[in-house]
């Protein structure tokens, strides 16, 4: 039996997004992939999967679902204002939808990136071992209302609703990092005017990078004519005039500004994720720190597990709730 997500509805930016395509940097094709990896694996704990799905990537609005057959979905990333069927829906949950049901999803009201990941996953081909559309280089197309895409059975439709406690990672904030490759080119006071600036996430970005801006005087000037080099997600480039941006997924494999620094992998995230006119500022961690403070991916979905609770609903978010059995096994009182 085949089951479908139908696109009633769709913001400006909407793709199918699993972990992307590792490996292939030396024939020029960087990862991509989710921009928030994590909640791509906070989706999968929700759901009660083993390993990550593939789901939709909302970038600053969603749109409207609906689904061929009965399904969970996990709701992760950016909170958004859902509902369905005019009901709202708790963000970092899972829930139940059955087939005519309309889910919409408005706006963010935090960061960048939301995701909608059905309990079976999207099933579309893989391209490269991977879903995970690449606009960069071509791989896929932003998603339109009126496009239905495969979706994977709910392997265990009668589980409950839960909801997963997550930290704060969309509002911006300290944004740790470690030296780069190019660090050291950079005058000390150039360095130290730059750990101790506060920069605003400019309008400016997409999923291959974002500008970062500040009031203080452009930064690096005095570095010029480098070599194009590797350059991977989480760089922090420097340009010509001065002006730092951070690289995410989508990101070029070559590159020739200088890097002041590297967003360590448990920030990248955080980084992705800061809104536009978000402030951030960042704090220089030795290697040391670095890997202790980053988690593996293996086993991260075991962990997350650990964390998730039953979701209650309240009588008053329950459209049908005349339609549930309350009295089953109601008795007098007075039985032996």
């Amino acid at each position: 039996m085949n089951a479908h997500m139908n696109i009633l509805g769709a913001g400006p930016a909407i793709t199918v997004q699993d972990l992307g395509r590792p490996g292939h940097i030396a024939t020029g094709l960087s990862r991509g992939g989710a921009a928030d990896r994590l909640a791509l694996f906070e989706a999968a704990a929700l759901l009660g999967s083993t390993q990550v799905l593939a789901g939709l990537e909302m970038a600053g609005m969603g749109g409207k679902f609906s689904f061929s057959s009965p399904t969970r979905i996990a709701l992760t990333g950016a909170p958004m204002q859902a509902q369905l069927d005019g009901s709202p829906l708790r963000w970092h949950a899972s829930h139940w939808v059955q087939p005519g049901q309309v889910l919409s999803i408005a706006s963010a009201q935090k960061g960048v990136y939301g995701y909608l990941t059905p309990a079976g996953g999207i099933t579309t081909p893989k391209v490269l071992q991977s879903r995970a559309t690449h606009l960069a280089v071509g791989l896929g197309d932003a998603l339109t209302a009126g496009a239905s895409l495969p979706v994977g059975l709910d392997p265990d439709p009668s589980a409950p609703a839960s909801v997963l406690p997550v930290q704060d990672r969309f509002s911006g904030g300290v944004i740790r990092l470690i030296q780069g490759p190019q660090t050291d080119l950079f005058t000390p006071d150039t360095l130290a005017a730059f750990l101790g600036s506060s920069f605003i996430r400019s309008h400016i970005g997409n999923r291959q990078g974002i500008r970062l801006d500040h009031d203080g005087a452009p930064f690096g000037a005095e570095i010029s004519g480098q070599a194009s080099d590797l350059i991977m997600p989480g760089d922090i480039q420097m340009t010509g005039d001065g002006v730092p941006y951070i690289l995410l997924c989508e990101c070029q494999t070559t590159g020739g500004y200088p890097r002041i620094g590297t967003v360590i992998d448990a920030d990248l995230a955080k980084a992705a994720q800061t809104p536009a006119s978000a402030q951030v500022s960042f704090s220089l961690l030795t290697l040391n720190e670095a890997d202790a403070a980053t988690k593996p991916e293996a086993g991260l979905i075991q962990n997350l597990r650990k964390s998730v609770q039953p979701l209650v609903r309240q009588p008053h978010d329950i459209s049908d709730l005349l339609a549930y059995q309350l009295i089953s096994g109601v008795i007098a009182g007075d039985e032996e």
